[in-house]
Protein backbone atom coordinates (compact mmCIF):
# COMPACT_ATOMS: atom_id res chain seq x y z
CA UNK A 1 0.00 0.00 0.00
CA UNK A 2 1.64 3.22 -1.16
CA UNK A 3 1.76 6.30 1.04
CA UNK A 4 1.34 9.84 -0.27
CA UNK A 5 2.41 13.10 1.33
CA UNK A 6 0.37 16.29 0.91
CA UNK A 7 -0.34 19.47 2.84
CA UNK A 8 -3.65 20.63 4.26
CA UNK A 9 -3.75 24.24 5.46
CA UNK A 10 0.05 24.24 5.42
CA UNK A 11 0.25 21.12 7.60
CA UNK A 12 2.15 18.15 6.09
CA UNK A 13 0.06 14.97 6.30
CA UNK A 14 0.36 11.45 4.92
CA UNK A 15 -2.34 9.39 3.25
CA UNK A 16 -2.84 5.94 1.79
CA UNK A 17 -3.79 5.48 -1.85
CA UNK A 18 -7.49 4.80 -1.18
CA UNK A 19 -8.05 7.84 1.05
CA UNK A 20 -9.78 11.03 -0.01
CA UNK A 21 -8.97 14.54 1.15
CA UNK A 22 -11.93 14.37 3.54
CA UNK A 23 -10.64 11.11 5.06
CA UNK A 24 -7.19 12.54 5.66
CA UNK A 25 -8.45 15.86 7.00
CA UNK A 26 -10.70 14.21 9.58
CA UNK A 27 -7.97 11.77 10.51
CA UNK A 28 -5.80 14.75 11.44
CA UNK A 29 -8.52 16.69 13.25
CA UNK A 30 -9.16 19.17 10.44
CA UNK A 31 -12.87 19.94 10.18
CA UNK A 32 -14.51 20.03 6.76
CA UNK A 33 -18.32 20.42 6.86
CA UNK A 34 -20.49 17.86 5.08
CA UNK A 35 -24.16 17.00 4.75
CA UNK A 36 -24.49 14.17 2.23
CA UNK A 37 -21.44 12.27 3.54
CA UNK A 38 -22.05 9.49 6.06
CA UNK A 39 -19.39 7.04 7.20
CA UNK A 40 -20.18 3.58 5.89
CA UNK A 41 -22.08 4.75 2.80
CA UNK A 42 -20.79 5.46 -0.70
CA UNK A 43 -19.99 9.07 -1.52
CA UNK A 44 -22.60 11.20 -3.28
CA UNK A 45 -20.78 14.57 -3.51
CA UNK A 46 -24.13 16.29 -3.88
CA UNK A 47 -24.22 18.83 -1.07
CA UNK A 48 -20.91 20.48 -2.13
CA UNK A 49 -20.27 21.67 1.42
CA UNK A 50 -16.91 19.90 1.52
CA UNK A 51 -15.48 22.01 -1.31
CA UNK A 52 -11.79 22.82 -0.86
CA UNK A 53 -9.13 24.69 -2.82
CA UNK A 54 -6.18 22.86 -4.38
CA UNK A 55 -3.18 24.98 -5.33
CA UNK A 56 -2.84 25.36 -9.09
CA UNK A 57 -6.45 24.43 -9.84
CA UNK A 58 -8.94 27.19 -10.73
CA UNK A 59 -11.97 25.19 -9.58
CA UNK A 60 -13.05 24.00 -6.16
CA UNK A 61 -12.98 20.28 -5.41
CA UNK A 62 -15.33 18.11 -3.35
CA UNK A 63 -13.10 16.68 -0.63
CA UNK A 64 -15.24 13.56 -0.20
CA UNK A 65 -14.45 12.24 -3.70
CA UNK A 66 -11.08 13.86 -4.46
CA UNK A 67 -8.14 11.48 -3.90
CA UNK A 68 -5.41 12.59 -1.52
CA UNK A 69 -2.81 12.77 -4.29
CA UNK A 70 0.92 13.11 -3.79
CA UNK A 71 2.18 16.67 -3.34
CA UNK A 72 -1.12 18.56 -3.54
CA UNK A 73 -1.63 21.63 -1.37
CA UNK A 74 -5.15 21.86 0.05
CA UNK A 75 -6.85 24.83 1.69
CA UNK A 76 -10.06 24.04 3.54
CA UNK A 77 -11.24 27.39 4.90
CA UNK A 78 -10.26 30.20 2.53
CA UNK A 79 -12.54 33.22 2.11
CA UNK A 80 -13.70 31.84 -1.24
CA UNK A 81 -14.57 28.42 0.17
CA UNK A 82 -16.29 29.88 3.22
CA UNK A 83 -18.44 32.15 1.05
CA UNK A 84 -19.48 29.21 -1.14
CA UNK A 85 -20.45 27.08 1.86
CA UNK A 86 -22.46 29.88 3.40
CA UNK A 87 -24.33 30.41 0.15
CA UNK A 88 -25.07 26.68 -0.15
CA UNK A 89 -26.59 26.55 3.34
CA UNK A 90 -28.68 29.64 2.61
CA UNK A 91 -29.98 28.08 -0.61
CA UNK A 92 -30.86 24.85 1.22
CA UNK A 93 -32.77 26.81 3.85
CA UNK A 94 -34.65 28.77 1.18
CA UNK A 95 -35.47 25.77 -1.01
CA UNK A 96 -37.81 23.99 1.41
CA UNK A 97 -39.62 24.83 4.65
CA UNK A 98 -37.07 24.72 7.44
CA UNK A 99 -38.83 26.28 10.42
CA UNK A 100 -36.74 24.88 13.26
CA UNK A 101 -39.09 25.73 16.13
CA UNK A 102 -41.77 23.33 14.88
CA UNK A 103 -39.46 20.58 13.60
CA UNK A 104 -38.97 17.23 15.33
CA UNK A 105 -35.21 17.54 14.66
CA UNK A 106 -34.86 20.94 16.34
CA UNK A 107 -31.50 21.08 18.19
CA UNK A 108 -30.57 17.76 16.64
CA UNK A 109 -30.33 18.73 12.96
CA UNK A 110 -27.17 18.83 10.91
CA UNK A 111 -28.46 21.61 8.66
CA UNK A 112 -29.30 23.68 11.73
CA UNK A 113 -25.85 22.97 13.17
CA UNK A 114 -24.21 24.20 9.96
CA UNK A 115 -26.27 27.40 10.00
CA UNK A 116 -25.30 28.05 13.62
CA UNK A 117 -21.63 27.36 12.91
CA UNK A 118 -21.74 29.83 10.01
CA UNK A 119 -23.51 32.41 12.15
CA UNK A 120 -26.45 32.58 9.75
CA UNK A 121 -29.20 34.74 11.22
CA UNK A 122 -31.17 35.29 8.02
CA UNK A 123 -31.32 34.05 4.43
CA UNK A 124 -30.81 36.43 1.53
CA UNK A 125 -32.91 34.41 -0.89
CA UNK A 126 -36.66 34.35 -1.33
CA UNK A 127 -38.15 31.25 0.36
CA UNK A 128 -39.64 28.82 -2.17
CA UNK A 129 -42.21 27.53 0.36
CA UNK A 130 -43.32 24.52 -1.76
CA UNK A 131 -45.93 23.19 0.77
CA UNK A 132 -45.30 19.53 0.01
CA UNK A 133 -47.61 16.86 1.42
CA UNK A 134 -46.42 14.64 4.28
CA UNK A 135 -46.51 10.89 3.80
CA UNK A 136 -47.77 9.29 7.03
CA UNK A 137 -48.99 6.09 5.40
CA UNK A 138 -46.25 3.95 6.96
CA UNK A 139 -47.30 2.33 10.27
CA UNK A 140 -44.10 3.45 12.05
CA UNK A 141 -42.56 6.40 10.20
CA UNK A 142 -43.37 9.72 8.52
CA UNK A 143 -41.76 11.34 5.50
CA UNK A 144 -41.82 15.15 5.41
CA UNK A 145 -40.37 16.30 2.06
CA UNK A 146 -40.52 19.91 3.26
CA UNK A 147 -37.48 19.13 5.46
CA UNK A 148 -35.56 17.11 2.85
CA UNK A 149 -32.20 18.39 1.60
CA UNK A 150 -31.79 15.62 -1.04
CA UNK A 151 -28.62 14.28 0.55
CA UNK A 152 -29.69 10.75 -0.61
CA UNK A 153 -28.43 9.16 2.59
CA UNK A 154 -31.75 7.30 2.85
CA UNK A 155 -31.43 6.08 -0.74
CA UNK A 156 -27.89 4.80 -0.21
CA UNK A 157 -28.42 3.12 3.16
CA UNK A 158 -31.51 1.36 1.80
CA UNK A 159 -29.63 0.18 -1.29
CA UNK A 160 -26.19 -0.55 0.12
CA UNK A 161 -26.88 -1.82 3.64
CA UNK A 162 -30.49 -3.01 3.80
CA UNK A 163 -30.59 -4.13 0.16
CA UNK A 164 -34.26 -3.17 -0.20
CA UNK A 165 -33.93 -0.40 -2.83
CA UNK A 166 -37.09 1.32 -1.63
CA UNK A 167 -36.02 4.96 -2.03
CA UNK A 168 -35.02 6.90 -5.13
CA UNK A 169 -34.91 10.46 -6.48
CA UNK A 170 -37.73 11.60 -8.77
CA UNK A 171 -37.52 14.56 -11.18
CA UNK A 172 -34.73 17.15 -11.32
CA UNK A 173 -33.89 20.63 -10.09
CA UNK A 174 -36.36 22.27 -7.74
CA UNK A 175 -38.92 19.54 -8.47
CA UNK A 176 -36.62 16.75 -7.28
CA UNK A 177 -38.03 14.61 -4.46
CA UNK A 178 -37.21 11.43 -2.61
CA UNK A 179 -39.91 8.85 -3.39
CA UNK A 180 -40.59 5.26 -2.41
CA UNK A 181 -41.13 2.55 -5.03
CA UNK A 182 -41.83 4.67 -8.11
CA UNK A 183 -43.69 7.37 -6.17
CA UNK A 184 -46.29 5.35 -4.28
CA UNK A 185 -47.19 5.90 -0.61
CA UNK A 186 -44.49 4.65 1.72
CA UNK A 187 -47.01 2.52 3.61
CA UNK A 188 -47.89 0.66 0.42
CA UNK A 189 -44.29 -0.14 -0.48
CA UNK A 190 -43.77 -3.87 -1.11
CA UNK A 191 -40.00 -3.49 -0.80
CA UNK A 192 -39.73 -1.58 2.52
CA UNK A 193 -38.67 -3.84 5.40
CA UNK A 194 -39.49 -1.27 8.10
CA UNK A 195 -35.92 -1.45 9.39
CA UNK A 196 -35.69 2.31 10.07
CA UNK A 197 -32.15 2.72 8.77
CA UNK A 198 -33.25 5.57 6.50
CA UNK A 199 -34.69 7.38 9.51
CA UNK A 200 -31.46 6.90 11.47
CA UNK A 201 -29.24 8.46 8.77
CA UNK A 202 -31.48 11.42 7.88
CA UNK A 203 -29.63 14.65 8.79
CA UNK A 204 -32.79 16.74 9.20
CA UNK A 205 -36.42 16.14 10.18
CA UNK A 206 -37.45 14.73 6.80
CA UNK A 207 -37.76 11.17 8.11
CA UNK A 208 -38.86 10.50 11.66
CA UNK A 209 -40.67 7.99 13.84
CA UNK A 210 -44.34 8.45 14.61
CA UNK A 211 -44.94 9.82 18.09
CA UNK A 212 -41.39 11.14 18.40
CA UNK A 213 -40.97 14.58 19.92
CA UNK A 214 -37.31 14.74 18.95
CA UNK A 215 -34.77 12.76 16.95
CA UNK A 216 -31.90 10.97 18.65
CA UNK A 217 -28.45 10.43 17.19
CA UNK A 218 -27.12 6.97 17.99
CA UNK A 219 -23.29 6.69 17.86
CA UNK A 220 -23.54 2.89 18.01
CA UNK A 221 -25.47 2.90 14.73
CA UNK A 222 -22.55 4.59 12.97
CA UNK A 223 -20.21 1.82 14.13
CA UNK A 224 -22.70 -0.82 12.99
CA UNK A 225 -23.11 0.82 9.59
CA UNK A 226 -19.37 0.98 8.91
CA UNK A 227 -18.97 -2.66 9.97
CA UNK A 228 -21.91 -3.78 7.83
CA UNK A 229 -20.49 -2.13 4.74
CA UNK A 230 -16.96 -3.46 5.33
CA UNK A 231 -18.23 -7.01 5.83
CA UNK A 232 -20.92 -6.66 3.15
CA UNK A 233 -23.68 -7.71 5.49
CA UNK A 234 -27.05 -7.48 3.74
CA UNK A 235 -29.83 -7.47 6.27
CA UNK A 236 -33.35 -8.10 5.06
Amino acid sequence: MSVRTLTINGQPVSATEEQTILDVAREHGIDIPTLCHFDGLSEHAGCRLCLVEIAGSPKLHAACVTPAAEGIEVTTHSDRVTAYRRQIVELLLAERNHVCSVCVANRNCELQDLAVAMNLHHVRYEPQDPQLALDASHPRFIMDPNRCVLCTRCVRVCDEIEGAHTWDVMARGRRAMIVSDLNQPWGESPSCTGCGKCVRVCPTGALFEKGATTTVRDPDFLTYLKTAREQKLWIR
